[in-house]
């Protein structure tokens, strides 16, 4: 199959999935978020996270977490777009948020930040926090962050006439402008606490095998080996993907992580990392949210499209012996009891 035929199937695939009859053009017509698309439809797949024989521990005695170093508070999948309710779910996270006693020292933005990542999305993405104070903010790229090529200049979903005259590279300069950044992946360092966000770097206008999964270039794959090697000493560092990581063992496609086998290989000697994905916009009340490997990997929710209506984040605490994750549910101001796990560093 060629590169033209290619696209051309691909482009059926997702318009039969992501238009649902009637229903995408009565949404598209209301400005509203079109329904269940290819990149975001519940299968089976992206339903579960990779195989462990570990999968959800809980510890089996008390952690001596000695001192707090940082917090940080990961909102995946906001989904940021012109449409009243989604506006009000992102109003009501950032009050909560704001609301808590446990201060974040940084925000981290799990990908999918808007819909389409349209320069008017990313500017009511920045005006509507900019009505809070914030702690610093940094971010990677979902698949959605290049989701302007499904557009025409009119605003219309359009597969016939892909890329509409857009670019990924277009994609990435948009996203980097929003963000601060050089390159679609970046470090900091916060109160001596790493953040390592790793971001998909093509989408179907540069690589059309790559669909919706999260495509590394060996450069920065390259850049991760090396910005993971101060941690030889056990030091924890907190790392962010998007899509989710396939079964141990093989390679991801559609939706996952695509070079899988070399991700975990770079993890591999360091005892204290924690990877956390979107993507799913699974309800973290549902089991094996945490799944133990080399690392440790935590799935979030969304804060706009948490299926059942939900909007929800994660809270990372890490202290000199632990780290604690807590999940919120924000429309409720609550704490998630489900998603309540302390891990004592290794």
């Amino acid at each position: 199959m060629n590169r033209r035929s290619f696209v051309k199937w691909l482009l059926a695939g997702i318009a039969l999935v992501a238009a649902s009859g009637s229903v995408f053009m009565r949404k598209l017509m209301d400005g509203g978020t079109p329904p269940l698309n290819a990149a975001e439809a519940p299968t089976p797949e992206a339903a579960q996270p990779s195989a462990s024989p570990t999968s959800s521990p809980a510890p089996a005695a008390p952690v001596e977490k000695g001192k707090l170093l940082a917090t940080v508070f990961l909102l995946s999948d906001i989904h940021m777009i012109d449409s009243q309710p989604v506006v009000d779910k992102v109003h009501t996270a950032l009050k909560d948020l704001t609301s808590l006693k446990e201060t974040s020292d940084a925000i981290v933005l799990g990908g999918d930040l808007t819909t389409y990542a349209r320069e008017l999305d990313y500017k009511l993405l920045r005006t509507t926090f900019n009505q809070y104070k914030l702690p610093p903010l940094y971010g990677n790229m979902g698949n959605h962050e290049y989701y302007d090529i499904w557009l025409t200049k009119e605003g219309a979903w359009s597969t016939e006439t892909v890329p509409n005259g857009k670019t990924d590279k277009g994609a990435r300069d948009r996203f980097q402008k929003f963000m601060g950044m050089d390159k679609p992946y970046a470090d900091a360092w916060v109160n001596g606490v790493h953040l390592i966000m790793v971001s998909q770097e093509a989408y179907v206008q540069e690589k059309p095998d790559v669909q919706e999964g999260a495509w590394y270039s060996d450069e920065q794959l390259a850049w991760l080996e090396e910005t993971l090697k101060p941690h030889a000493d056990g030091s924890p560092a907190l790392i962010f993907i998007h899509q989710p990581l396939p079964a141990i063992g093989s390679e991801g496609g559609n939706h996952r992580l695509i070079r899988a086998t070399e991700f975990r290989r770079l993890l591999l000697p360091y005892p204290n990392l924690f990877v956390f994905s979107g993507h799913t916009h699974q309800d973290l009340n549902l089991p094996n949210r945490y799944t133990k490997e080399s690392f440790h990997w935590f799935m979030n929710a969304s804060v706009t499209r948490t299926r059942g209506e939900l909007s929800q984040g994660l809270l990372i605490q890490v202290y000199e012996g632990a780290v604690d994750i807590r999940g919120r549910e924000f429309s409720k101001k609550e704490w998630i009891a489900a998603a309540d796990w302390s891990i004592p560093l290794a």
